[in-house]
């Protein structure tokens, strides 16, 4: 196969608005998790989130018009698409081709979106109108051209970001939105890779964005048990539940013979990825973890790998106590004794569902590249179903440069990644 390496990569969420700030968060042992700030959370029974912080559409985008048009998630997601592409250099070298190679170029640059599909506070614009046609249709229906922003469709669709990263930086070549719920952003580096190895594209931006930090999802997901009662606690004995977070993040993916044309720096190398799914019901999850199980021997499968040769691993880590404990059993099965360094992010930065994967990735990667596993600072007592699984609450040393990163979703579906970090 091809060899695929990693030229570019962008992030944000509550911790930070770059991958290193982020590390750096992690390994001080920052929580950004705090009081809901975007709308009044005071009569909901969690009232915390990680939300990012000082958050300023315009100034992300650097286009306040565009804000017309746009969701907070693909404010998101187009700025960590931005920063990827601009530290890969892709538009340099676009720009220093004449018309006809810049053309090429650009049919050969594609673009895959992980996206959550949706939000409930596309309809909060009817409410409104909802209370005050006193339940007429006619009359709701005679006063909705005068109440509901006219450009409502066009920023309800999930396939935003998408759209606005690959017209902004004319990505001509092939491109999907994917919306898996949770695994969607590690499916969007996965599918990338593929059109890279089948010939499709030379180059391909892999981007995850999502912000489910709004009243119905969190009421939802609270009256199901899995909301914290106050903070998230992967493996530990006390956890009780995930928080939300918001962000996203980016990839530039390249062939290494598209990369070394243009002596672009190479991050990491992407070794191979898999995904399964348990299909057992949209909240079952097997015990012993065999999904994600599975979906870890795809990986290495793929990337032609045996367990031992993984540095670290970076765990789904939701903080639900069922979801704990059979990735846990997964890992062991995977692993045995001999188990890698094992952390979890999402005690710092919540749970983002879409974005949540390659937020993971792009976080975890950066921190291989600095040889540093940080610890779980939340972890204190490691729960009795989560035995012999090898996390610490102290930032460790990865046994070697292959990281591995693990994502769930709703319906059992599992993914996971194995990237190579570069120096």
């Amino acid at each position: 196969m091809k060899r695929i390496v990693i030229t570019g990569s962008g992030a944000i969420c509550g911790a930070g608005t770059d991958p290193a700030s982020i590390v750096a968060s992690l390994v001080a042992g920052h929580c950004a998790v705090g009081p809901i700030s975007s709308w009044d959370a005071q009569a909901w029974p969690c009232k915390v989130a990680a939300e990012v912080p000082e958050y300023n559409g315009a100034k992300l985008l650097g286009d306040r018009k565009l804000l017309k048009l746009v969701r907070r998630s693909d404010v998101f997601g187009i700025y960590a698409g931005g920063q990827a592409i601009e530290q890969a250099g892709l538009p340099a070298a676009r720009q220093a081709l004449d018309e006809a190679a810049a053309a090429e170029y650009a049919d050969q640059t594609g673009c895959y979106v992980g996206s959550g599909g949706g939000a409930f506070e596309v309809n909060y614009d009817f409410f409104p109108l909802m209370s005050e046609s006193g339940g007429s249709l006619e009359n709701f229906g005679r006063e909705l051209p005068n109440m509901v922003n006219p450009m409502w469709l066009l920023r309800s669709l999930p396939n935003n970001v998408l759209c606005h990263v690959s017209i902004r930086h004319q990505l001509k070549g092939p491109n999907g939105c994917i919306t898996n719920h949770t695994t969607s952003g590690i499916l969007s580096v996965i599918e990338s890779a593929w059109a890279l190895r089948e010939g499709d594209a030379e180059r391909v931006v892999a981007i995850s964005h999502d912000a489910p930090i709004e009243p119905q999802t969190l009421q939802y997901l609270n009256c199901v048990g899995l909301i914290s009662k106050g903070a998230l606690r992967p493996f530990d004995t006390e956890h009780d539940g995930c928080v939300l977070g918001e962000g996203a993040a980016a990839f530039v993916l390249e062939t290494e013979a598209s990369a070394a044309s243009r002596g672009a720096k190479v991050l990491a190398e992407y070794l191979g990825g898999g995904d399964a799914s348990e299909g057992e019901g949209i909240f079952s999850i097997r015990e012993d973890g065999d999904g994600l199980a599975r979906a870890i021997e795809a990986a290495l499968l793929d990337a032609g790998l045996a367990a031992a040769d993984v540095g670290m691993v970076v765990t789904h880590g939701n903080g639900t106590e069922q979801s704990d404990n059979s990735e846990a059993a997964a890992l062991v099965r995977i692993f045995g004794a001999d188990m890698p360094p094992v952390t979890a992010f999402k005690w710092s930065y919540g749970h983002s569902f879409a974005s949540s994967g390659l937020l993971d990735a792009v976080v975890g990667l950066e921190a291989c590249r600095q040889k540093i596993v940080p610890g779980v600072a939340s972890l204190q007592n490691l729960a009795p179903g989560c035995e012999g699984l090898n996390v610490s609450a102290q930032s460790r040393a990865p046994r070697s440069d292959i990281v591995l990163i693990l994502c769930r979703g709703f319906a059992g579906t599992n993914g996971a990644l194995l990237l190579r970090a570069v120096q």
